[in-house]
C-alpha cells in the first residue's frame, strides 16, 4: 500500500471502536471502520473535494488502532468539513470470497455526507467522491417525527428532484431539498399527510453508459435505486453545496414539512449496492469485506443476483444487520424521518446462502426495535428472483405495498369479466391477505400507480408501453399494464376521448381513496402527469419524468376532484377502519357494517360476469373502533359500457340519501359540507364506467 509522506504534525490517539463512522469530538475527529479480513487499513485526508492526492495519510497500527474487527483512530485538530477516504489491503482470493484491492479508494459505509462534486462518468480511482466529516447539530426548533397512525395517512410518492426541475415549477432552486419546501402550500391544499420520497441516499447518477437513441443524450440513473452511501443524503439534491451542506438542507426540508403537518417516508434500498457484479467497481463493501456483506455464489467467486442489479446484500449476517439498524436509527433520530419503504423487501428475509428464512432476524428486529416502534415500516414484499410475499411478509407489524389491489382494480375498470368479487375484496381491506397474519386493513398500502409503471394519465391514454428512449429497444418495463387508451394511443384533442379518460381517472382515484386500507397516490396523478407512455422511466432525468405544473391548470377538474376526495376520506372514519368489516349487525339500526348488492339491490352472485356492484357501509361505531359514529354510505360501481338503473337500499331510519360523488356528472364531487338531495330515493341512473357515492343525511 503506497503512502504519501507529507503528513502534517498532529496529535494522534488510538480512538474508540464505536460508534462506527466519523464524528467530531471536542479535540478533533474520530474515525472507525469495520473489516474482519483486512490486513492493513490506511486513512486518507484531503484538503479539497476534488483533490486526487491526499494531503495526509495515516497507517493504522493493528496493535494500537484495532479492537476486534474494528479499526479506529482519533486525530487532533480536524474540523467539520474534513474530506476523507480509506485504503484497505487484504487477500484477493475470489474462491474464498475475498476481493481486497489496496489501490482502491474506499468510501466509509457510515459516512454522513459524500462530496460528489463532479460526474462519475466512469469508475476511476481519481474520481472517487470524498466522505465528509459532519457535525450533527441542527436547530430542530422542537421538531420530532410526526408518526401518524397509518389508517389516517394518505401517502404521496414523489421524486425530490422531479418535483421542481421542470421550468414550470418556477423554483428558485430547481430539483433540491429546498425546492420541496416551496411546494408545501400545494401539498397542504391537496391534503396529503405523508410524502414517500424515492431514494435520497447518495448514489451515482452517471453509472450508465447508454445513450438515448432519439436525441443522443447520456442516460442517467434518475430514480436512485443504486446506493453508494446509506447514511448520506444525496448531494445532487442540495442547492447549498456538497461539502456537508446537503445534510443541513435535508434536515431543514424535514423540519418545514413537519411544521406543515406532513410526514417524510424514505424509500430505502438495502437489497443491493452500486458495486454491482464481478465486473463492477470496488469502492465500499467489496473492498471492506466482500465475503460478509454480499450473498455469494456457492463457489464464492460471484454474486447471487436476487435484486436484478448484479449483487445482493447479505442482510441477515450480524454485521449487516447492525449496519441496517444503525442506518435506520440515524435517519429517525438525527434526520427525524417518519418511516421507510423497503425496496425489494423480501431480500431482507434471505440467509447467507440465499434461502428464505421462516423468521428472518433483521425483519423481526426492525419490527421490534424500540427506537423504531412508532416508525412506519413498509415492505415491497417481493424480489427480482420470483419471491412473492404479499400478505405473508414476516415480522408482525409490517405494512406492504399491495399490488393485488393495483391489478384487481385495474382489471375491474378495464371491464374484464367477473371482477366484482376481486373488487369487493380489495375495496374492503384485502382481508384474504392480511387477516390471517393478525394484521389490520391499514397494513395494506393500496395503490393504482407508482413510480414503477404507467402514471395514471398514461394508464388511461396508452394500450402499450413506449420505452424506446431508454435505449433498450423497448424491451424493458412491464408488458402487462392493464391499461386502455380510450380510442387513440397517446395525446388526443378529441373532447370525447379526453372526457372518457378524465372519467376513468376519477374512477380510479375514487376507488383508491375510498377503499379500506392506506392509500398511496403517485405524485402528479392528481393533475394527469404524463411520461409519454414510458412505464420504466428510471433513466430519464428530463421532462419525461419531471412534474409539468402547467398540467395543473389544464386538468384542474381532476385536481379539484382528487382534492375534495381526500377531504372526504379524511373527514369520514368509515373509510379509515381500524378493523376488517365483520359482515354482521354491529349497531342498533339493524344494518350490517357492510352489505353487498347487485344493481337491483339483491344479493350478489359473485360469479356473475357483469362488473356492477353496490356497497352499503354502516358508519356506526364498530366494537373495535374508537371513532365516533359516521354517516352511512351507498357506493355504486359500474364498469360496463351501459348506463344502468341501480335500485337503492333503504337508508337508515329517518334518514335520506344525498349524492356526494358521481364521476359521470360535470359536478363530479360536491364540496365539503354540501351534497345533493335525491328526488328519487328508490333508484339512481349510474352512467357507464362511473362511480356514484351517496351519503345518508350528511352532517358534514
Amino acid at each position: 500500500m503506497e503512502l504519501s509522506t507529507d503528513k502534517k504534525q498532529r496529535t494522534i490517539e488510538p480512538g474508540h471502536p464505536l460508534p462506527l463512522g466519523a464524528y467530531i469530538t471536542g479535540r478533533g475527529a474520530q474515525f472507525s471502520i469495520f473489516s474482519r479480513n483486512a490486513t492493513a487499513v490506511c486513512l486518507l485526508l484531503f484538503d479539497k473535494a476534488n483533490d486526487t492526492n491526499p494531503s495526509e495519510t495515516y497507517q493504522l497500527d493493528p496493535k494500537q488502532n484495532k479492537t476486534g474487527d474494528i479499526w479506529h483512530i482519533h486525530i487532533h485538530g480536524l474540523k467539520t468539513g474534513q474530506f476523507y477516504l480509506f485504503q484497505i489491503d487484504g487477500p484477493f482470493e475470489p474462491a474464498a470470497g475475498h476481493r481486497f484491492d489496496p489501490a482502491a479508494l474506499i468510501i466509509d459505509p457510515y459516512a454522513k455526507a459524500i462530496a460528489q462534486e463532479r460526474p462519475w462518468v466512469e469508475w476511476r480511482r481519481e474520481l472517487t467522491p470524498k466522505c465528509v466529516v459532519v457535525n450533527d447539530y441542527f436547530d430542530w426548533q422542537g421538531d420530532k417525527p410526526l408518526n401518524y397512525p397509518l389508517r389516517d395517512c394518505i401517502i404521496y410518492e414523489a421524486h425530490v428532484g422531479g418535483l421542481t426541475r421542470h421550468r414550470s415549477a418556477s423554483s428558485a432552486a430547481p430539483g433540491s431539498y429546498k425546492a420541496v419546501i416551496e411546494k408545501i402550500p400545494y401539498f397542504k391544499e391537496l391534503g396529503i399527510t405523508s410524502i414517500e420520497f424515492l431514494p435520497v441516499h447518495e448514489f451515482n447518477p452517471r453509472e450508465f453508459s447508454r445513450y438515448n437513441p432519439v436525441n443522443g443524450a447520456l442516460l442517467t440513473n434518475y430514480w436512485g435505486y443504486s446506493t453508494v452511501g446509506f447514511f448520506a443524503p444525496a448531494c445532487g439534491y442540495s442547492s447549498s453545496g456538497c461539502e456537508g451542506d446537503q445534510v443541513h438542507e435535508f434536515k431543514e426540508m424535514v423540519r418545514e414539512l413537519h411544521k406543515a403537518g406532513i410526514e417524510v417516508v424514505l424509500d430505502i434500498v438495502f437489497n443491493h449496492t452500486a458495486e454491482g457484479n464481478n465486473e463492477g467497481p470496488t469502492f465500499s463493501f467489496r473492498g471492506l469485506d466482500n465475503s460478509i456483506y454480499y450473498i455469494l455464489t456457492p463457489d464464492r467467486k460471484g454474486y447471487m443476483n436476487y435484486s436484478g442489479c448484479g449483487n445482493t446484500m447479505n442482510c441477515n449476517h450480524p454485521i449487516v444487520r447492525s449496519l441496517i439498524l444503525d442506518c435506520l436509527h440515524y435517519w429517525v433520530m438525527e434526520m427525524h424521518v417518519d418511516g421507510f419503504r423497503f425496496d425489494l423487501g423480501s431480500i431482507l428475509g434471505r440467509d447467507g446462502s440465499g434461502k428464505l428464512l421462516e423468521n428472518p432476524p433483521i425483519i423481526e428486529r426492525i419490527a421490534e426495535d424500540p427506537v423504531l416502534r412508532d416508525t412506519k415500516i413498509i415492505a415491497e414484499a417481493w424480489d427480482a428472483a420470483g419471491t412473492y410475499q404479499v400478505g405473508s411478509f414476516p415480522g408482525g407489524r409490517w405494512a406492504e405495498w399491495n399490488d393485488r389491489f393495483r391489478d384487481d382494480v385495474r382489471r375491474f375498470w378495464l371491464d374484464e369479466p367477473g371482477m366484482i368479487a376481486a373488487l369487493a375484496m380489495r375495496f374492503s381491506g384485502s382481508s384474504d391477505l392480511y387477516r390471517k397474519t393478525g394484521r389490520k386493513p391499514f397494513h395494506s398500502i393500496n395503490f393504482i400507480t407508482s413510480h414503477d409503471g404507467f402514471t395514471l394519465n398514461d394508464l388511461v391514454s396508452y394500450n402499450t408501453k413506449h420505452n424506446e428512449m431508454n435505449g433498450e429497444e423497448n424491451r424493458d418495463g412491464n408488458n402487462a399494464n392493464l391499461s386502455f387508451n380510450h380510442g387513440i394511443e397517446g395525446p388526443s384533442d378529441d373532447p370525447k376521448i379526453e372526457s372518457d379518460r378524465n372519467r376513468t381517472a376519477k374512477n380510479f382515484l375514487a376507488t383508491l381513496l375510498l377503499a379500506t386500507g392506506t392509500p398511496m397516490l403517485l405524485g402528479g396523478d392528481e393533475f394527469r402527469r404524463t411520461q409519454q407512455g414510458n412505464n420504466n422511466a428510471y433513466c430519464q432525468d428530463n421532462e419525461i419524468s419531471w412534474f409539468d405544473w402547467e398540467l395543473l391548470q389544464r386538468h384542474g377538474d381532476v385536481f379539484r376532484f382528487c382534492k375534495e376526495l381526500i377531504k372526504f376520506r379524511r373527514r369520514h372514519p368509515a373509510f379509515k377502519r381500524f378493523d376488517f368489516f365483520s359482515g354482521k349487525d354491529i349497531s342498533s339500526n339493524g344494518l350490517m357494517d357492510i352489505s353487498w348488492y347487485n344493481e337491483r339491490c339483491k344479493a350478489v352472485n359473485w360469479n356473475r360476469k357483469e362488473n356492477r356492484l353496490a356497497i352499503l357501509i354502516d358508519g356506526s361505531k364498530a366494537e373495535t373502533q374508537a371513532d365516533k359514529d359516521d354517516n352511512d354510505f351507498y357506493l355504486m360501481f359500474n364498469a360496463t359500457g351501459e348506463d344502468t338503473h341501480f335500485t337503492l337500499a333503504p337508508p337508515p331510519s329517518c334518514k335520506i340519501w344525498r349524492r356526494k360523488i358521481d364521476t359521470a356528472e360535470d359536478v363530479d364531487i360536491l364540496e365539503m359540507g354540501t351534497s345533493l338531495l335525491l328526488s328519487d330515493q328508490g333508484s339512481y341512473m349510474v352512467k357507464a364506467r362511473s362511480v356514484v357515492v351517496l351519503v345518508s343525511d350528511p352532517t358534514e
